[in-house]
């Protein structure tokens, strides 16, 4: 374990006797191993650090028969979600000095298998799997320990880290009614979706009887967003100029007052369409999203109230699960609880 620098050869012996201490000991407080004192490895780390010491990776693996490496296995080719998740899930594995190998499969079952092999052939610590949808997956099946993170397995006792869909939309409706609004339509993706329909719940519990048309379900886009508004006008009608929630509150106007949607993207069409019509977002009608995809959210007119997945938090999560199973431990499935973001969608400027 060695570093060139300035024309000399950095040894561990070297780090041993600046830190005062024997060449055993050196190796195992920077390998993580054996009992010391945290003053002690402490110690050892500051005497590396000076020096510019870097562990041979080679030779560690070799003395502790791993090879400090993760595999993350993702369906998610444009890293809208995979990303953020892959960021966290590096906090928390670094603190493992273990490095993440990132595998697209672009959805391909055949592509997917080949990962998997090269994987185990490389012989990795553990695999992390995620995706794009919230919706459960089959397992894979390999000898090591494995993580879902964002997509969760069909088999109850693998470890899966899921959003917690159902409070982060509760927290939304509940804003929405806090501002005055006391009629409500939810315009969100398609049914099939389990992210879809546990958000439809939970801002339904929340609205109770000013919820004042059945959900409407369609596609994650801005197309969808602004259909859903003239199918509304056609149905329950929209709050006009000068009757939302300021008006309401004491003149019973009817027409929609509020519009809680399922994604950013559904939000930003609504905010189209409803503009096109001469409506203010959100004098007349406030709008909220989901995401908090910044493409989205901050580019809608105007900027969207929605709710943050706080997808890095996930794959922290996510990684510290998995270090768990790799250091031999136990690791429980856990939910991660999204966060409102308000903005000028909901509130003005």
């Amino acid at each position: 374990m060695t570093l060139e620098r300035a024309g000399r050869t950095v040894r561990i012996t070297d780090v041993a006797a600046l830190a005062g201490v024997s060449i055993g000991t050196a190796s195992k407080a920077l390998n993580g191993t054996g009992q010391l004192r945290e003053s002690t490895r402490a110690r050892v780390k500051d005497a590396a650090e000076k020096l510019g010491f870097v562990g041979d990776a080679r030779a560690r693996a070799l003395s502790s028969g791993r090879t400090y490496t993760v595999g993350m296995i993702t369906t998610d080719s444009f890293g809208r979600f995979s990303i953020p998740v892959l960021l966290g899930a590096e906090d928390a594995l670094s603190a493992g000095q273990m490095a993440v190998l990132l595998c697209d499969t672009r959805d391909d079952h055949v592509r997917e298998a080949h990962y998997l092999r090269s994987l185990a052939a490389r012989g990795v610590d553990g695999i992390i799997v995620t995706g794009r949808s919230a919706d459960a997956r089959p397992p894979i099946d390999v000898p090591i320990p494995v993580v879902y993170a964002f997509t969760p397995s069909t088999d109850p006792d693998d470890v899966s880290v899921t959003l917690d869909d159902a409070a982060g939309s509760a927290a939304v409706a509940a804003h929405v009614l806090s501002t005055g609004r006391r009629r409500v339509a939810i315009v969100t993706g398609p049914e099939r979706h389990r992210s879809a329909v546990r958000r439809v719940s939970g801002a339904t519990e929340v609205l109770g009887a000013s919820l004042v048309a059945e959900p409407l379900y369609g596609e994650w886009s801005e197309r969808w967003g602004r259909q859903a508004v003239d199918v509304l006008a056609r149905g329950v009608g929209l709050a006009s100029a000068g009757t939302g929630a300021g008006a309401a509150s004491g003149s019973g106007a009817l027409g929609v007052d509020a519009i809680v949607c399922g994604s950013d993207q559904i939000a930003r069409g609504v905010c189209d369409r409803l503009r096109e019509l001469g409506l203010s977002v959100p004098d007349d009608i406030a709008v909220a999203g989901f995401d908090d995809w910044d493409v989205m959210a901050l580019a809608s007119r105007p900027p969207l109230t929605t709710v943050d997945l706080r997808l890095e938090e996930l794959g922290r999560v996510a990684g510290r699960a998995l270090l768990d199973l790799i250091d031999g431990g136990a690791a429980a499935s856990a939910t991660v609880t999204p966060s409102l973001v308000v903005r000028e969608s909901t509130v003005g400027a």
